[in-house]
């Protein structure tokens, strides 16, 4: 097999689990220690940086019709079987539920001599934040006696890849990804996963104890096994799509779009500035030949920076992301050094995020060879099940980036931005879970993220504000995120089972408020970063905190514990726990009153930030809607004015989706596709997916899918789709369709397909409504209520 051809196999070589882990699993391998070790390479440091290959032969009589595997690492591993990459992991998680991937690998095995194969390493200090880690080590267990020929132990070689070194990365703002690399070839271990490979300078692997189940765990020391929720992730071949600037060297003809190989001359320095077209996440790789000691950097980049900005590095000035005319690139880099040999391959360890890459080749007296440069994508295998016709290519712009955004944040877990932190924060996992459940039928991502987040609740009752993280923050405002969530997969999904084990955490976080409400039910001095939304140059607002009171109160806190109170009740009493529901709804309604008296404002007529009522913002008037503090006549007024008075704090490209909600719950829902300006900006500056501020051009980060609500509100608001019971029993149509005359489109429900089609001939309106099997609802058309069936439904109005 040619190199070429065997980067291709080992990146695209697909997964498939032929049946689930609950039916592969047996009770041994849960209830009892594993025959399999968690094994090291000899004297390899437990903690430090380290890049590790492991290796065992193995023979088999025939070509097996199954053959499963249990494998997990830490910190990171790539599983091989007879060269072929067969599975990456594991799921992040914690030590108290490490999580392990099961794969059957019958299909790359052989009757003779075959191999399996694994990279693992171990970023060290420099480890990304989202992951949490014990020592480096492997393992891989056989599912029964016929696969344990495989098990870790002694038995299996072991070496340090003595060519890998870290690589600090330096990028404007908080920056927690992890580190890029520096690679040696001339050290690099080539050819590891072949069959014939000679390993006979390696060494037996070093053991470092018994595999054990969360179940078989008699100790808290080391990694508690469960098996991962997620399936595998995707993996798709994406060729970079054009070369914006060289210097150097001629540009290659349709290079990188098309493989064409070129020579850098020696001693010459070429660098080539390469554009994917849109964000993505992507194993890089390069092919290369020659160069002996010519050194190659790979750069990575969401944007190009303005040059007046190159010494503040303060991330201001990206302007429009399609333009590099006069700009500078700063990012994540990669440095390989070529050892002179033809067909050297360099694949990232982890993937990396970039619209755009820099590649800069410093030869010295031998000329280099580039043949080929492309990347793989990743990411959670979601498989989009919308569709949205209106004749508008805007809102099929708006639709493409938010979908795609919403990819780019979306891994083992949901993240709030690839490039820089790769953290699940619970205030982005609530827009995301959403727009997951609207656009798919999978949740297990969704359920993953409630439960790692349930998992973090330190003992004061909350949980943290990101989840799996090495460094822990407290968002308390994020812990009633967390509740919302829950409620919001409660109305989409039939899964009581899920939610009732849940509620001990959501107790647990109201206790925690409860510890800081005075008599009369508001909240003070309630500890750590009390974060609502990036809000910036409004007086009061403290980065990203609303406005606290002289005496202590803030308006914000207290109507989003009322809204919690709200929804917590709603799901203790559907599920059977009517005493909480009755305590939340006490306490719901001791702060509706609190919050009129001490927030009112009868001269302006909105619910002001403080008892001070020298503070108002879109995001307290928000809420007060959303919490039902005003309705009616009342709320449709309150509506206008969050939309006319500039006065207030204005909702960042996040709180958006809040303040639209409740711009719809007041009646507004038919103005919905006028509040896109925000996107419609981002669209202008070229942008492909959704930036974390609103301040588009100065924004750090260039993909944060608590941007991609659209992705909601085109089907919620404008087709009307919403549920209106528990699990989605019973589902409403209620359409706001502004100025459309002819809109259609449909999105998953737990049992199939609902289908909408509007259409005005003549101001006559046609109204088309399929509904699943087993599914009936209601359709709300200018005032009147209609009921639905399973099927077909018609209306002329």
């Amino acid at each position: 097999m040619n190199t070429n051809s065997r980067v291709v196999t080992l990146l695209f070589s697909l997964f498939f689990y032929t049946t689930t882990q609950a039916q592969i699993l047996s009770e041994a391998l849960m209830q009892h220690p594993w025959k399999a070790q968690w094994i090291a390479a000899k004297d390899a440091p437990p903690k430090d940086y380290g890049v590790y290959k492991f290796r065992k032969n193995f023979e088999l009589t025939a070509k097996p019709a199954s053959f499963v595997v249990h494998v997990s690492a830490d910190n990171r591993y790539k599983l091989f079987v007879n060269e072929q990459l067969v599975s990456l992991g594991p799921a992040r998680g914690d030590l108290y539920f490490w999580n392990f991937e099961t794969v059957d690998i019958a299909s790359y095995l052989q009757a003779g001599k075959n191999t399996i194969a694994a990279l693992v390493w171990n970023d060290g200090k420099q480890k990304p934040e989202a992951q949490i880690t014990f020592m480096t080590g492997f393992i891989l267990q056989g599912n029964s006696g016929a696969e344990e020929i495989v098990n870790t132990n002694a038995t299996w070689k072991s070496i340090k890849d003595s060519s890998y070194a870290p690589l600090e990365t330096h990028v404007p703002g908080y920056y927690v990804a992890g580190p890029g690399e520096v690679v040696q070839m001339k050290d690099h271990v080539k050819g590891w996963q072949q069959i014939n490979y000679d390993d006979t300078k390696w060494q037996s692997s070093r053991s470092i104890g018994s595999g054990l189940t969360k179940d078989a765990a008699r100790d808290s020391r080391g990694w508690m096994l469960v098996p991962s929720p997620l399936p595998p992730m995707e993996l798709k071949m994406q060729r970079l799509s054009a070369l914006r600037k060289t210097e150097g060297i001629p540009a290659p003809v349709n290079f990188p779009a098309v493989k064409a190989a070129f020579t850098i001359p020696a001693n010459t320095t070429a660098t080539l500035l390469l554009d994917q077209g849109f964000l993505t996440n992507a194993y890089p790789t390069l092919l290369f030949s020659k160069g002996n000691n010519a050194g190659i950097s790979l750069s990575y980049a969401e944007a190009l920076y303005s040059k007046e900005n190159e010494k503040t590095k303060s991330g201001r000035g990206k302007g429009n992301r399609n333009e590099v005319d006069g700009k500078i690139f700063i990012g994540k880099i990669d440095s390989i050094v070529a050892d002179g040999s033809d067909g050297q391959q360099y694949t990232s360890l982890w993937w990396r995020t970039y619209r755009y890459i820099q590649l800069r080749v410093t030869t010295k007296d031998e000329p280099l060879v580039i043949d080929d440069i492309y990347g793989t994508f990743t990411g959670y295998p979601f498989v989009q099940k919308t569709s949205f016709q209106s004749g508008n290519t805007v809102d099929d712009k708006i639709l493409e980036i938010g979908w795609r955004t919403a990819r780019l944040c979306a891994f083992e877990t949901y993240m709030d931005c690839p490039f820089y932190e790769q953290l699940q924060y619970i205030g982005d996992a609530r827009i995301q879970a959403l727009v997951t459940l609207y656009n798919t039928s999978d949740d297990r991502l969704v359920r993953n993220a409630l439960t790692l987040m349930d998992h973090s609740r330190i003992a004061e009752g909350i949980t943290l504000s990101r989840y799996p993280t090495d460094l822990q923050q407290q968002i308390p405002t994020f812990s009633l995120c967390w509740i919302g969530m829950l409620h919001d997969y409660w109305m989409y999904r039939p899964d009581a089972n899920f939610i009732k084990d849940k509620l001990p955490g959501e107790r647990q976080v109201l206790n925690f408020f409860q510890h800081y409400q005075t008599a009369d039910g508001s909240l003070k001095d309630v500890p750590y970063w009390i974060f609502s939304d990036w809000v910036e140059h409004r007086r009061g607002w403290d980065y990203g905190q609303a406005p606290i009171g002289k005496s202590g109160y803030s308006a914000v806190l207290d109507l989003q514990l009322m809204w919690t109170y709200k929804v917590a009740a709603e799901m203790e009493a559907a599920i059977g726990f009517m005493d909480y529901a009755k305590l939340y709804n006490r306490k719901a309604a001791q702060l509706k009153q609190t919050i009129q008296k001490k927030y009112w404002d009868k001269t302006r007529l909105l619910y002001a930030d403080t008892e001070d009522k020298d503070l108002f913002s879109q995001h307290t008037n928000s809420l007060a809607v959303l919490a039902g503090m005003i309705t009616g006549k009342e709320a449709i007024v309150l509506g206008e004015k969050l939309l006319s008075d500039t006065s207030m704090a204005q909702a960042s490209i996040y709180f958006k989706y809040y303040l639209h909600q409740a711009l719809i719950k007041a009646g507004l829902g038919n103005d919905y596709s006028k509040w896109l300006g925000k996107w419609q900006e981002n669209i202008d500056l070229g942008m492909t997916t959704w930036a974390e501020m609103s301040d588009v051009s100065g924004t750090r980060s260039d993909c944060h899918a608590w941007g991609s609500s659209p992705n909601i509100e085109f089907y919620r608001t404008i087709l009307g789709i919403d549920s209106d019971a528990p699990g989605f029993a019973k589902v409403k149509i209620e359409p706001h369709l502004g100025k459309l005359k002819n809109v259609s489109g449909s999105m998953p429900h737990p049992n199939g397909i609902i289908s909408t089609n509007y259409k005005n001939e003549n101001n006559k309106w046609t109204v088309e409504i399929s509904l699943p099997v087993n599914t009936a609802g209601y359709l709300v058309w200018k005032g009147k209520t209609l009921l639905l069936k399973s099927g077909v439904n018609k209306f002329n109005f």
